[in-house]
């Protein structure tokens, strides 16, 4: 999927004006059908004062045009949000210099214990807000329509695969002519929730050949490593042979090339938005509410489904925040239908309906 630039400025235009037209009023209705207008209602009032936030470079582009969008509507807003990684996004949440953060992995146990005691009165929330398919991205001159899949992934970061033209890669492209160059894998050097889900679909798939668990940190041995997803997007571009894990909304910016990759009904599935969206409809919510920590099948049998996959947190206080009102209003905006019809032009996917009622629920009672 390439990024449909005709139209875009006049449709992103449309959706931020539907979407934020209850700026300064709470009463206000459009007759409009779609899911734009039914965000009107649903976005309530601005909020005027000024927010900083930090995390996730997965969602740093949606983050900017959600962030475009709302302080051109809501006059007097101010949002600041810095991709610095999942890892340091939360670090900084816990320790009070980030209103809220952006993780593409929910808060584990011990990582709540730190951030609830902000929240006076309340809970650290994971309220998942934007679906980042992980693209396979690689850089080899002649082969076009790579497919692969995670046993091969699997092998292959883990260094045991280290040939383009090896016999696991070449089975599953028939007629490809595959070079006997090095395959020079990318990962990412810092702390980062994208690492944690490309590890967690290995885990998952490929337990036999990928023996390092998951992390938000990476734990294989060699590779190059490069700083967030710019950093990654950047060195695949530049690196013959090269092979790495980015999302889809980088790899389409910079043009790479992006594999097929074999689901669990056996389908070599090519990476779109409704590709994504079809194994976030599998994944199901186990936190318990208002925090929506959601699991996901990596292993999924749904036909057509890309399987790898990853949802970005937006970490907030449920109740005791002095930037709740603030908070509440933008969050507000961006879970509502509006705000996530923005996200399909830009290399993400929406969330399915059922898990937006309920992210839009949970900001609803932010206090």
């Amino acid at each position: 999927m390439k990024l449909q630039r005709s139209g875009y400025v006049a449709g992103i235009a449309l959706t931020a004006a539907l979407s934020l037209a209850a700026c300064g009023s709470d009463n206000n209705t459009s007759s409009n059908a779609g899911g734009a207008a039914n965000a009107s209602a649903a976005a309530g009032s601005c909020a005027t004062g000024s927010l900083t936030a930090s995390g996730s470079t997965a969602q740093k582009n949606a983050m900017a045009e959600w962030i475009k969008d709302y302080q051109g509507q809501c006059s007097g807003a101010k949002i600041d949000y810095q991709g610095t990684g999942s890892g340091a996004g939360v670090e900084a949440f816990t320790a009070g210099t980030s209103d809220f953060a952006g993780s593409d992995s929910a808060l584990k146990p011990e990582e709540h214990a730190k951030a609830d005691p902000k929240c006076a009165g309340g809970v650290a929330m994971d309220l998942p807000m934007v679906v980042g398919p992980i693209a396979v991205v690689y850089n080899v001159d002649g082969v076009k329509d790579l497919q692969i899949d995670g046993p091969t992934l699997a092998k292959i970061f883990a260094g045991k695969i280290t040939k383009w033209n090896d016999p696991a890669i070449a089975s599953q492209n028939n007629g490809a002519t595959l070079p006997s160059t090095a395959i020079q894998t990318v990962h990412r050097s810092d702390s980062s929730g994208t690492t944690d889900n490309f590890t967690k679909y290995l885990s998952k798939v490929a337990a036999s050949d990928w023996t390092f668990d998951h992390d938000k940190t990476w734990k294989a041995p060699g590779g190059i490593g490069a700083q967030g997803s710019d950093g990654v997007a950047a060195k695949i571009k530049s690196t013959p042979g090269s092979l790495a894990y980015v999302e889809l909304s980088f790899a389409q910016n910079s043009s790479l090339a992006m594999a097929k990759v074999k689901n669990g009904a056996g389908e070599y599935a090519a990476l779109t938005g409704e590709s994504a969206g079809k194994t976030i409809e599998g994944a199901k919510v186990t936190g318990t509410a208002p925090d929506l920590t959601m699991t996901i099948d990596y292993a999924t049998t749904q036909a057509g489904a890309y399987p790898i996959v990853l949802v970005t947190y937006e970490i907030a206080c449920s109740k005791g925040s002095a930037k709740a009102a603030d908070i509440k209003a933008f969050l507000t905006y961006t879970s509502s239908t509006g705000g996530q019809s923005v996200l399909s032009d830009l290399g993400y996917a929406p969330l399915p309906e059922s898990v937006r009622t309920k992210v839009a629920a949970s900001v609803a009672g932010i206090a």
